[in-house]
């Protein structure tokens, strides 16, 4: 098939009707190929560098279509190479076969069926006919990379790695050290932004090859109503701007919480049961915009708290969000709800009774700014007695934004979600602890 007229460039901007007159000039043999050449569909930022690189980091926002690149790049290098050993890199081996193998843009779906790899999942390997190989990896278990050889590897959404333990760094240390086969080795590392010490480390290096992009950029093969439906949803808010326009967030000088910061206490998944579940609210002092922040947490046998769940409202009607707090404690079997009591005193009790709340209900008030009440629970994070089981990334946006000294310069009006943690928190980590007497013996 003639290569000119399926770059990606020309057919972006060719008409549909050219298309189809393009396609139906083909013989049986390239129609039949034609669904499968990935130039037809990709754009730009889908491809390659055409420099010679080592590590080529694709950093864009979600539907960018970095999982369809990703296993594009494999099956070129599978299908042109019968040498080739690729490791395949997720955040786990669950994660590896549903997305990169067997996804709805994974190696196996983007293949003709007559050059489709052979899968082993007892084996967590693919095989070509010609030869060559890949092999799936977690990089929550950096041991199973020591000792393989590699000559290329896939490694997807990397933010998303398990930082705890310094487990991602280890993963992709010894995947570095493990890829020495072949004349020209390389790694393609795929990933929304998060500021993750690795991700912060790969572009710090040099020689490293960096793809940014947005969500829009893939709009040909995106339906306008998600694209319209994102828009409305986040608007230019800091999720957005990280998850759908690719933005690497950087920290707030002077803030409380750093993300590096937060990225380290993200939960490993090890068990902790529950000695106690705390919900901290945040009521809004109207419904005409203002959040309602509804935070879960809870305090582990090992005397480390957890943020479970967010499940804060926005724009809601008193009886809406107290609905909210209600499905969050019969979904969490919380102990105690803790509500800050300065909008409406006893009208705050009144709403959340009348939602069937039948737990004990603590009011308390608010005697000095949000930024002030957060000191003492930040320096909990920093002596490691918080963990975040899960990624909140509106709260952490939120959180990020409290300056010390009582300013606030993150997203939104007020940190309403962030204070409903700070109640929460300092209900399980921080009681009052009695004076100190002395005693006759």
């Amino acid at each position: 098939m003639n290569a000119e007229p399926t770059r990606p460039g020309l057919f972006a901007r060719a008409r549909s009707a050219a298309r189809d007159t393009f396609v139906a000039g083909l013989d049986q043999a390239e129609r039949n190929e034609w669904p499968y050449d990935f130039r037809n569909t990709a754009h730009d930022g889908q491809l390659p560098p055409e420099c010679d690189w080592r590590i080529w980091l694709m950093m864009a926002g979600r539907g960018f279509g970095k999982t369809r690149a990703g296993a594009e790049w494999v099956r070129d290098i599978a299908e042109t190479n019968r040498d080739a050993r690729i490791a395949l890199v997720a955040a786990s081996l669950g994660e590896a076969r549903a997305v990169m193998v067997e996804g709805d843009s994974g190696i196996l779906a983007c293949s003709p069926p007559d050059r489709r790899p052979a899968y082993e999942p007892s084996l967590r390997r693919l095989r070509w006919a010609n030869g060559a190989q890949a092999t799936l990896f977690s990089a929550a278990e950096p041991e199973s990379l020591r000792g393989p050889q590699h000559s290329h590897a896939w490694c997807d959404e990397l933010a998303k790695w398990s930082n705890a333990r310094r487990r991602a760094i280890s993963a992709w240390d010894n995947l570095q050290l493990g890829l020495r086969l072949g004349p020209n080795q390389q790694v393609l590392a795929t990933t929304t932004p998060r500021a993750v010490p690795l991700v912060r480390r790969l572009l710090a290096s040099e020689g490293l090859t960096v793809t940014r992009g947005a969500t829009h950029d893939n709009r040909g093969n995106l339906p306008d109503s998600f694209l319209a439906a994102m828009e409305r949803e986040f608007g230019h808010s800091q999720l957005a701007r990280q998850e759908l326009h690719g933005e690497l967030l950087e920290d707030i000088a002077g803030a409380l919480w750093s993300r590096a910061l937060i990225e380290a206490c993200r939960a490993d998944g090890s068990a902790d049961p529950a000695l106690r579940v705390v919900i901290g609210v945040d009521p809004p002092a109207s419904d005409r915009g203002d959040e309602c922040g509804i935070v879960v947490c809870a305090l582990g046998t090992s005397g480390i708290a957890q943020v479970l769940a967010d499940c804060s409202v926005a724009k809601a009607s008193p009886e809406r969000w107290a609905r909210a707090v209600a499905e969050a404690a019969r979904g969490w079997n919380a102990d105690r709800v803790v509500a800050e009591a300065n909008q409406g005193g006893q009208m705050v009790a009144s709403v959340l009774r009348a939602a069937d709340i039948a737990l004990p209900l603590k009011l308390v008030h608010a005697s000095r700014g949000k930024a002030a009440r957060a000191e003492p629970v930040a320096a909990l994070y920093e002596a490691g007695r918080v963990r975040h089981a899960g990624m909140f990334a509106q709260l952490e946006d939120q959180l990020c934004g409290l300056i010390a000294g009582g300013a606030y310069e993150g997203p939104g009006r007020s940190p309403d979600r962030a204070d409903a943690l700070v109640w929460a928190l300092s209900e399980l980590m921080l009681g009052r602890i009695g004076k100190p007497r002395v005693r006759r013996v």
